[in-house]
C-alpha cells in the first residue's frame, strides 16, 4: 500500500483504509496513552461525537475500561467504531488470558485490532494467541508496534496471519521514510504514534518556522499540517488529546491539501530524532 485515498470511504469525518484483513480502519483516530479516569471517558465520548470512529488504547495504559465506557456513552453504535488495543511484553507468556481480559475490560464485544506493543523474545507465541483469537471471533485484525525493517522481516515468516498494521513513531523530526516504504510495500498499513512529536517535544515541533508558515498559508494549525502530511504519505495517525477543541482540530484535515513543494519542505525537516526508546 503506497497511499491512503482521502476522498472516498468516509466513516464519520475520516476516510478509511482497507486493511489486508478485509476490514476498514479510519485513517485518523484518538490515541489514549495519557488519558485516565473520567478524563478518558469524556475524551473518548467527545472524540466520537466529533466524528472519530477509531480509538487506540493498550493494556499498558490502564484505561481499557474507561475507553469502553466512553464508547458506550457516545451513543454511536459499536459497529461503527474501530477499537485497537495492545498486549505488553509482560503478557506475552499468557497472551490468551490477556486478550480475554482486554475483551472484558473494554466491554464492547470484540476487538477490531490487537497489536503486540513491541518486540520481545516471546512475541511470536503471543501473536499466535492473537491469531487464535481471530479464529474465535474475539479479535478481527492483528498488528504489531515498534517493528522496523529487520524486526519485521524476521517476524513475518514465523506467523500465519500477516499483520494488518504496524504502529511506529513517525513525525517530521523522525520520518523513518525507508521503514515506512518497506512496510507499505508488504501490503501492511503504517500508523504513527507520536505524530506530533510526543511527550516533551510537541511545543518545539508545533513552533517550527517552516510548519508555521505552511499552516498560515492554509489557515490551519501546525498540528493540522503535520497530520495532513502523514496522511499524504499514506500514514494513518492517532494523535492524543483530552482537549475537546484540539480533538476536533485534529480530525479537521480533509478540506485542504499540501502541495508537492510543501511536502518537500517538510521532508527536509527530518533530523532522525527519535523521541522514545522503542
Amino acid at each position: 500500500m503506497s497511499g491512503i485515498n482521502l476522498t472516498i470511504g468516509i466513516t464519520g469525518k475520516a476516510p478509511v483504509v482497507r486493511l489486508n484483513s478485509g476490514y476498514d480502519m479510519p485513517v485518523v483516530g484518538l490515541g489514549t496513552y495519557s488519558l485516565h479516569n473520567a478524563t478518558c471517558v469524556d475524551a473518548v465520548c467527545s472524540a466520537i461525537q466529533s466524528g472519530y470512529r477509531m480509538i487506540d488504547t493498550a493494556s499498558f495504559y490502564g484505561n481499557e475500561h474507561e475507553v469502553g465506557e466512553g464508547i458506550r456513552k457516545s451513543g454511536v453504535p459499536r459497529t461503527e467504531i474501530f477499537v485497537s488495543t495492545k498486549l505488553y511484553p509482560n503478557q506475552y507468556d499468557n497472551a490468551a488470558r490477556a486478550i480475554n481480559e482486554s475483551v472484558e475490560k473494554l466491554g464492547i464485544g470484540y476487538i477490531d485490532m490487537m497489536l503486540l506493543h513491541h518486540p520481545a523474545s516471546n512475541d511470536v507465541i503471543a501473536y499466535k494467541a492473537i491469531e487464535e483469537a481471530i479464529q474465535d471471533g474475539k479479535v478481527r485484525s492483528a498488528g504489531i508496534s515498534c517493528y522496523y525493517i529487520c524486526e519485521t522481516n524476521a517476524f513475518l515468516p514465523k506467523v500465519s496471519i500477516k499483520p494488518s498494521l504496524i504502529q511506529n513513531e513517525i513525525h517530521p523530526y523522525y520520518q523513518d521514510s525507508d521503514v515506512v516504504k518497506h512496510i507499505q510495500s508488504l501490503g501492511v498499513v503504517v500508523q504513527s504514534w507520536y505524530p506530533l512529536g510526543g511527550r516533551g517535544y510537541i511545543d518545539r515541533l508545533l513552533n517550527n518556522e517552516v510548519l508555521c508558515k505552511i499552516a498560515a498559508s492554509h489557515k490551519k494549525s501546525p498540528a493540522q499540517v503535520i497530520l495532513r502530511w502523514d496522511l499524504q504519505k499514506g500514514v494513518a495517525v492517532i494523535p492524543g488529546s483530552s482537549n475537546a477543541e484540539h480533538i476536533r482540530e485534529n480530525i479537521s484535515i480533509f478540506d485542504f491539501e499540501l502541495t508537492d513543494e510543501e511536502m518537500e519542505k517538510i521532508a527536509v525537516l527530518n533530523k532522525n530524532e527519535k523521541h522514545d526508546w522503542y
